[in-house]
């Protein structure tokens, strides 16, 4: 469950798990984004019992290419395609400046709205 990048140093090893922990924290430095949620009903029971910081965030890897798929919930009152798509664009940009690798798609999953502040 590694990515294997060769340079003239040696050999660099990217879990999935980096990859995600780095989308996850991109998304919740995004405007609008509150908190993350689960694939299914049983990866949610489970992150009750073990906290992972790559909640919410699965990666899917194709060759070369980075597929990343994130459950985020967001604020009440707040566009949903403009904050979608600020989501996407951020963690394409940071995952690829990171890693140096490619992200070939970044679909955001709106699984929710929360009421922060009802003043």
């Amino acid at each position: 469950m590694t990515d294997n990048i060769d340079n003239p140093l040696g050999n660099i090893f990217i879990t999935h798990r980096a990859i995600a922990t780095i989308a996850a924290q991109t998304a919740l430095t995004s405007y609008g984004v509150v908190g993350f949620t689960s694939r299914d009903f049983l990866r949610g029971i489970m992150n009750l019992v073990v906290r992972d910081q790559a909640y919410g965030v699965e990666i899917v890897v194709n060759g070369d290419q980075i597929g990343i798929d994130i459950y985020i919930v967001i604020e009440y009152g707040v566009r949903i395609t403009e904050v979608a798509s600020s989501v996407a664009s951020s963690i394409k940009f940071t995952v690829e400046k990171y890693t140096g690798l490619t992200v070939d798609r970044v679909d955001v999953h709106i699984r929710g709205l929360r009421i922060s502040n009802m003043d």
